[in-house]
């Protein structure tokens, strides 16, 4: 059976490499001729305990005067990342205080930025995590003991490892997601065998990706995350202290109205739900599968086109390609049928860990502490009975 609805996919075409999946290859962790900026980026933690951030941009006739002509993407991404951690610490410097205003010194140039990149002026998984890191000695590889982050909050281990955990796994994604066209490739082409090696690439990766996950406490104390590390990621959709969102002041398209975004979060990493598009998992309606589909918006525009590619790939009967192809040989071929339940187990169990650790950094501080809203998650909704039912709903695909 070939496919009637895939063509080959290039993980260049989507800014995804093999070797090291959503990340681009090496952040710039300055901008060329923007002093200003680079200034505000590199004091904002000393700002923030401070409680100066709004006084210094307050007193900031510009933040950033005009955009260069010469500037390149990774130009644009820095500045993001930047304005996107300057404008959270300015609404949210005092946390049950926050502004409801931006100056346009602020909101001008972010909003621009942002625009250039496809992006919401807000802080996004992709600023926070895709964007922020550097080695720490150049000739070694992307590993927890040789990153860094470019941009902080507060600072501290405990945000430096909250943030670091999530960047090696997008790193070890990277092989997975080549693994994981390799197989549908095969499919489409009905090569079997390729269709194994993909699988098995596929697990090697989700394999370190959970490993990684699983030392999440080693350095990150739920406490200190609730308490000094998630106030300043929320956004100002559904907010209780922002319930009319946040106006741009100077941003002529918003006309004076202020603007709703959600607050950065895993969810917008694109990793789990391209293992669900290509595996073929599906999740029945529900609050969370309308608030996952919102969250494409607040991912790379490539990144996000990836994924609709991976959700379009089907065979002749409509079918997710992969899952179709691997059933229909599952008495006759079950080494397939073994490989892919290895890699949907291997989903399964990411999204037990990710489940625990809700509980653990949230649901149970929130329970002890009313410092910031929270029986949500920081993209602003409910989620422990929700990301119950999404792994549930992972483990049945293999039970049919």
């Amino acid at each position: 059976m070939r496919s009637t609805n895939f063509a080959p996919l290039d993980l260049s075409d989507y800014e995804i490499s093999p070797e090291q999946g959503f990340l681009p290859q090496n952040p710039l962790g300055y901008l060329p001729d923007s002093p200003t900026l680079n200034d505000l980026g590199r004091e904002l933690p000393k700002l923030l305990s401070a409680r100066t951030v709004r006084r210094f941009i307050d007193e900031q006739r510009q933040l950033l005067p005009s955009i260069p002509p010469t500037w390149r993407t990774e130009d644009y991404r820095a500045a993001m990342r930047i304005l996107s951690f300057a404008g959270h610490a300015y609404v949210w410097e005092v946390p049950d205080q926050p502004v409801e205003t931006l100056p346009p010194q602020l909101a001008q140039p972010w909003h621009e930025v942002a625009q250039r990149l496809g992006r919401h002026p807000v802080l996004s998984y992709a600023s926070y995590a895709l964007d922020n890191w550097r080695r720490l000695d150049q000739t070694k590889p992307i590993q927890l003991d040789n990153m860094v982050l470019l941009q902080n909050f507060l600072g501290g281990s405990d945000e430096e490892w909250f943030v670091v955990v999530h960047i090696q796994i997008e790193r070890e994604a990277g092989p997975g997601l080549a693994g994981l066209l390799r197989a549908m490739r095969g499919a489409a082409e009905n090569k079997e065998d390729e269709v194994l090696l993909g699988l098995k690439s596929l697990a090697l990766a989700q394999a370190a990706m959970r490993d990684t996950l699983l030392r999440m406490k080693e350095r990150c104390d739920p406490y200190v995350y609730y308490n000094r590390v998630r106030p300043y990621i929320h956004g100002w959709k559904n907010s209780p202290t922002l319930p009319n969102g946040l106006a741009y002041e100077g941003v002529e398209s918003y006309a004076g109205q202020p603007q709703q975004f959600r607050g950065e979060t895993g969810a917008q990493s694109s990793i789990v739900p391209c293992l669900d598009a290509g595996l073929g998992i599906a999740h029945a309606p529900d609050p969370l599968t309308v608030y996952l589909q919102e969250m494409r918006d607040y991912m790379p525009p490539r990144h996000r086109a990836f994924l609709q590619a991976l959700e379009n790939a089907t065979d002749d009967l409509g079918r997710p390609l992969l899952s179709g192809y691997v059933r229909d040989r599952k008495l006759r071929i079950p080494d397939l049928w073994t490989a892919y339940c290895a890699c949907v187990d291997l989903l399964a169990q990411f999204r037990e860990i990710h489940i625990g650790y809700a509980d653990s950094y949230i649901h149970r501080q929130h329970q002890a502490h009313a410092s910031n809203p929270t029986a949500v998650g920081t993209g602003g909704t409910p989620f422990m009975a929700y990301l119950q039912k999404h792994l549930d709903e992972t483990k049945q695909t293999i039970v049919q």
